[in-house]
């Protein structure tokens, strides 16, 4: 039997996968046309599978030249001679598993030790494409520490390139594959030449890869997809499980990135006992989100390393700033190459899915309290707000209130401001720890609202935290609510508001509100 992989290159043969044939198509197209592109995408992506898949696609028509720069050190990229024959070598590799395998006189000639420079390696590469359809496919582009050299190597194959209209023979299609966008590479070099990610001397722009195509094929896994490979898994296993729903709550959580679908997938089959229901979707997630993985971890390391990155996603996930999809905008290009972020129709940007929500969003909860000073409403236990299992949301805000009204004054009505949002989020995290989460409707959430969605024990608690802004618009938020209430088929939700007035002025509340159908817990600070 097949089974889900969450590990390294997927094989149709032994891994449940999505279709990749119409993404394949597409990609066949733009390597039809001669295109150099790159496939960049974050960790965990599909790109080394997906470059498994076309090369296969290809092999009919073209000759397939499929190599990795992963493992093979920064030795190569120290000399121009080492790289080349380095690069040299890894294509004699790929071709003895090519169309061309029976031609070992052909396979030899690739590795000449007179070529020791990039001048040298590309008059070699004319030499050896004359006549024949070479696609060069170059996977984990961005795995070298010292990009000198490799900057070199790409602004041969763009000569090359520009050169192809006056006859000179080349690579028909180049394709690389990495998380970095090679077209739009920011190096800092020092004075002697020796690449360093915190140098701030000699700082280089180079664009040696603008002549690539824009590569616009969407990776990520929709509903249908999901539906489609559940549906394989169902006709071996007989689960009676609802693969739409199953399907759609998948992808709720995941937003389609590969991995996470994936894993859930896996988690479910393999530790959760076949339980392929929308509570046992819930169950895999909080796994997922307990245990340690390099995703997660190439994550956290990225908003440490970018300081202004960090801020950013601070910015747009707690204190719900709204951000817009600016392409002049370095840190949000970063953030989109990362999957950090996708844009909205609205041309705006959002978190990628519900998962990265809530691991950012845990992330810096912990370094806040870590690093800042600032009063915390503690001391609440678990077992104070859950009962024979249940979660009892009144009461914990409740206490929250009570806690709140203690601990903070007009002195702190600054720090209120900008993170009372935290504040909770602070507050209800431990709560949940080990049988519950929660996700912020990063979608939904701006200076004035935030939209928090808590999963317990198969319940559901949808609550919304908003600054006051008078009388008219404490009625908006009951109606803002109600509307995402029925959104979700829900018939019960919870309004936390802040009032940052003096205290005068300020008028404490506690109640339920019937608003027809619906019931929300009204809790005004």
């Amino acid at each position: 039997m097949r089974q889900f992989n969450t590990t390294g290159l997927c094989v149709p043969e032994k891994h449940y996968m999505v279709d990749l044939s119409g993404r394949l198509e597409q990609i066949k197209t733009m390597v039809d046309r001669g295109d150099y592109f790159t496939i960049n995408r974050g960790r965990q992506y599909g790109k080394t599978t997906t470059l498994r898949e076309l090369h296969k696609r290809l092999n009919a028509e073209y000759i397939c030249i499929r190599i990795s720069f992963e493992g093979i050190g920064d030795e190569p990229f120290e000399a121009p001679e080492v790289f080349c024959r380095t690069f040299m070598e890894l294509v004699q590799d790929a071709l003895e598993i090519s169309s061309l395998a029976e031609d070992a006189g052909y396979i030899a000639s690739w590795l000449d030790a007179s070529v020791s420079s990039f001048m040298a390696l590309g008059r070699h590469i004319t030499k050896l494409c004359k006549d024949r359809k070479l696609v060069l496919m170059i996977d984990e582009v961005d795995k070298s520490s010292n990009y000198r050299i490799y900057i070199n190597f790409l602004g041969m194959l763009r000569d090359k390139y520009q050169r192809r209209r006056d006859s000179v023979a080349t690579f028909h299609s180049v394709i690389f594959a990495g998380v970095y966008d090679i077209k739009n590479i920011k190096m800092k070099i020092i004075q002697q030449g020796v690449y360093s990610p915190t140098t701030t001397e000699g700082t280089v722009y180079n664009s040696p890869w603008n002549i690539a195509a824009d590569y616009k094929v969407d990776m990520s896994f929709n509903p249908e997809d999901i539906v489609a490979m559940l549906n394989e898994y169902e006709g071996d296993y007989h689960t009676g499980m609802d693969s739409t729903a199953i399907a759609r709550e998948i992808h709720g959580y995941s937003g389609g990135y590969p991995f996470l679908v994936s894993r859930i997938c896996k988690l479910i089959d393999e530790d959760l006992d076949k339980k392929w229901t929308l509570a046992g979707v819930q169950e895999a997630v909080r796994l997922v989100l307990d245990e340690q993985n390099t995703l997660f971890d190439d994550m956290i390391k990225n908003l440490e390393m970018y300081s202004d990155l960090y801020q950013f996603i601070y910015e747009l996930l707690i204190v719900g700033e709204k951000k817009l999809n600016s392409v002049q905008d370095t840190v949000v290009n970063r953030a989109l190459m990362f999957c950090f972020l996708k844009r909205q129709d609205n041309k705006q940007v959002v978190i990628h899915n519900r998962i990265f929500e809530i691991v950012i969003s845990k992330y810096m909860l912990t370094k806040d309290a870590r690093e800042k000073k600032e009063k915390r409403v503690i001391g609440i236990l678990k077992q104070d707000v859950v009962r024979d299992g249940r979660f009892d949301m009144e009461l914990a805000l409740r206490k929250f209130a009570k806690h709140y009204r203690e601990l903070f004054n007009e002195d702190d009505l600054a720090f209120l401001e900008r993170q009372g949002k935290m504040l909770f989020l602070s507050y209800i995290a431990p709560l949940l720890n080990g049988d519950g989460f929660y996700h912020i409707e990063s979608q939904l959430s701006d200076l004035r609202r935030m939209d928090i969605v808590v999963d317990y024990n198969r319940e559901q608690f949808i609550i919304e935290l908003k600054i006051w802004h008078g009388e008219a618009g404490h009625e908006a938020a009951y109606d803002q609510l109600a509307g995402y209430l029925r959104s979700k088929g829900a018939k019960q939700g919870y309004l936390v508001t802040f009032d940052l007035r003096k205290s005068a002025n300020r008028d404490p509340r506690e109640d339920w509100v019937n608003l027809g159908d619906l019931c929300l817990f009204d809790v005004v600070l």
